[in-house]
């Protein structure tokens, strides 16, 4: 896989188990400097979320955190497996847990745009 590079990129939700707090109107706005990457997300259901991340070849292990529509802090850990479309698009395969509230896990797929 080629050198991935996440800086000023954008990312939409295109699938998420019930217990994912995202949706489609979620907006991830990603940063990079060198194996670091940062992004923050807002958009319905989220008033405010950051993502740190360390990237490895074609993983990210991520910590993430956000403020709620309903003001519930929620945080939680995921790994994110990482792919390219035929045009070059970036694709996230997230494996997550909640590290608070219920503590339940899931599979989320997000798209580059």
């Amino acid at each position: 896989m080629k050198k991935i590079n996440f800086n000023n990129k954008n990312f939409v939700l295109l699938k998420n188990t019930k217990s994912g707090t995202v949706n489609s109107d979620t907006v991830f706005k990603f940063m990079q400097k060198g194996n670091l990457v940062t992004a923050d997300y807002h958009g319905s259901t989220v008033t405010y979320g950051k993502i740190i991340a360390y990237l490895e070849k074609d993983t990210l292990e991520m910590l993430y955190h956000c403020l709620t529509a309903e003001n519930e802090l929620k945080a939680g850990k995921a790994q994110a497996k990482i792919s390219l479309t035929e045009d070059q698009k970036i694709t996230l395969r997230l494996d997550w847990k909640w590290l608070t509230g219920d503590k339940s896990h899931g599979e989320s797929i997000y798209s580059e745009v």
